[in-house]
């Protein structure tokens, strides 16, 4: 290993609710053990958002929270998420506004999902090996437009509501460019995914990307309907690189994918603006398995990776955490959620035990 320069970083973790705070501690400590591998320092602090958040303070994002948001170089973030908000929609303060106003407030305005499958994981898919092996994708989902932010309405009675999606050309031209520089350093194909036969938002988001890719040559540019492209997700995933998509959209679409990489407990993303980013699982907060130490904490150590990776520029350090991960896994161990008919009982674990095979692993790699 060669020896790095000292790195000093501000981490903010925000373990939210549910199984947020299971996974998230391993995210954590494997952040910790890199910094003592390769000689960094990473200072810890830490935040509420979300039900939790709520609970506490009445507030899904408490002031204190965001300002701390505000000066770490990074986020690692668990999940948000609680029954009662399912069971009564009716209720005003949600623990999901916490996590769009800190997108909104921090500008975090392009998700980053990488999709890709382990080998070791081909048979834990519901999906044909032959038709998963070798896929690797990644998804630029657009985060702070659409629907989610557009203006919401309904009659007083019930009987209609509504939610105005809208875009404007720069905030699709700002994720497009993103994208399109993430493509020329993979496989230098971009797919972008719209519904530009029928709505209107989507119409710009097709005019704004045909003349970004300009700027591009050297990127091949394809457009697909998200009605096509969440079939061929599944036909054939190895057809994609890039693919660059609206919020709702690659909100759906990358939940789909998570088949594609055999569970969302090892799907981890980054949400990337021009300043502090945010890292985190996409698998949400799980809460019928909260507190059993049954969840899969490789989404936040993935997550923790991305951190390293596209935040803090440290390759070696990501691709130590990367190949921890690997060799876990041919070892054979596996959490519920990834295990198959050949997994042998002695190999499951759960959240701490996985997580404590991963730090072992990084100490002697």
């Amino acid at each position: 290993m060669a020896k790095r320069d000292k790195i000093s970083k501000k981490i903010l973790v925000i373990g939210g609710d549910g199984i947020g705070p299971e996974v998230t501690r391993w995210g954590k400590r494997v952040l910790e053990a890199v910094a003592e591998k390769y000689g960094h320092e990473f200072v810890f602090d830490e935040g509420l958002m979300g039900h939790a958040a709520i609970e506490a303070t009445g507030n899904p994002l408490p002031d204190d929270t965001l300002e701390k948001a505000r000066k770490s170089d990074a986020i690692l973030f668990g999940a948000i998420g609680h029954p009662k908000y399912d069971q009564d929609p009716s209720l005003k303060v949600r623990p999901e506004q916490g996590l769009l106003r800190i997108r909104k407030e921090l500008g975090l305005y392009a998700n980053l999902r990488p999709i890709k499958l382990f080998d070791e994981l081909l048979s834990a898919s519901s999906i044909k090996p032959e038709v998963l092996k070798g896929a690797d994708i990644l998804f630029f989902r657009e985060l702070t437009g659409d629907v989610y932010f557009g203006e919401k309405k309904k009659a007083d009675d019930g009987s209609w509501a509504s939610d105005l999606m809208i875009y404007h050309a720069y905030e699709v031209e700002r994720i497009a460019r993103k994208a399109f520089e993430a493509a020329r350093l993979r496989r230098k194909k971009l797919c972008s995914v719209d519904k530009a036969n029928v709505l209107e938002s989507s119409r710009l988001w097709r005019a704004v990307v045909q003349r970004v890719a300009a700027d591009y040559p050297d990127v091949q540019c394809s457009h697909m309907f998200v009605d096509n492209a969440a079939m061929q997700l599944i036909r054939d995933p190895l057809q994609f690189d890039v693919i660059l998509t609206a919020n709702l959209f690659g909100d759906i679409l990358t939940d789909e994918a998570s088949q594609i990489a055999g569970s969302m407990g090892m799907l981890a993303s980054a949400s990337v603006g021009d300043g502090t980013g945010l890292y985190e699982p996409i698998h949400g907060s799980a809460p019928d398995i909260a507190g059993k130490g049954l969840a899969n904490p490789l989404a936040s150590i993935l997550s923790a990776a991305l951190m390293l990776q596209i935040g803090f520029q440290m390759q070696e350090e990501a691709d130590a955490v990367l190949r921890a991960v690997e060799q876990v896994l041919k070892k054979g161990y596996r959490t519920v959620d990834i295990a198959d008919k050949h997994t042998e009982n002695s190999m499951i674990v759960g959240t701490d035990g996985m997580g404590q095979q991963i730090i072992q692993q990084l100490a002697y790699s």
